[in-house]
């Protein structure tokens, strides 16, 4: 009988230590997944509060316009982020001319980034602007911009950001933010 007795004290003590065990690693796998989530949200935090490049501009609006109405659009900010436009795109990559206000601006809604320049004798910042344009298949035009308040101006959808000297980073970091973001369904 005491060895029977024996036997169970035993086999509860294993069970005990099963349930343990089985706590134990349940605990682990809480505290894993509470620290993933919480990673998570950090990392969601931190995206959510980082600034975005350049200076927001209020919508003007997407609407379609026909050619006989370009050049008559007055734009709340030079080069122009948002408002009326043409139908359709200027090809992505590289212009040696000025793209019309009316069809930049398409770009833009489709997600484009449009980098620009004023200036009389800046082949090197052609250049350089050029090296970082060319970087992207698409959604990126480098073009000459006559009458700015800056010599540089990259713009984005309601986005914009203007300066006088060539900065790399800068250029990709606005480019990396806004390209590829469409808003034909989020403009006003």
């Amino acid at each position: 009988m005491a060895k029977a007795k024996a036997k169970r004290v035993s086999k509860e003590e294993r069970r005990r230590l099963r349930d343990r065990a089985h706590l134990r690693r349940r605990l682990i796998w809480i505290g894993i997944a509470v620290g993933a989530l919480a990673l998570v949200g950090f990392i969601a935090l931190r995206e959510v509060s980082r600034p975005r490049p350049g200076e927001a501009v209020r919508s003007m609006g997407n609407q379609h316009i026909g050619p006989d109405q370009v050049g008559a659009i007055a734009y709340n900010s030079t080069p122009p982020t948002s408002g009326p436009h043409l139908g359709q795109l200027a090809r992505w990559g590289v212009h040696s001319e000025p793209v019309p206000n009316e069809l930049q601006v398409h770009n833009l809604e489709d997600g484009g980034v449009m980098v620009q320049y004023d200036c009389e004798e800046c082949d090197e910042l052609v250049v350089q602007l050029a090296g970082v344009v060319q970087r992207y298949n698409d959604h990126v035009i480098l073009a000459p911009y006559p009458g700015m308040d800056h010599r540089i101006a990259l713009t984005a959808w309601n986005r914009i950001d203007a300066f006088d000297e060539f900065d790399e980073e800068r250029v990709a970091t606005f480019i990396e933010a806004y390209a590829g973001d469409d808003h034909h369904a989020r403009t006003p």
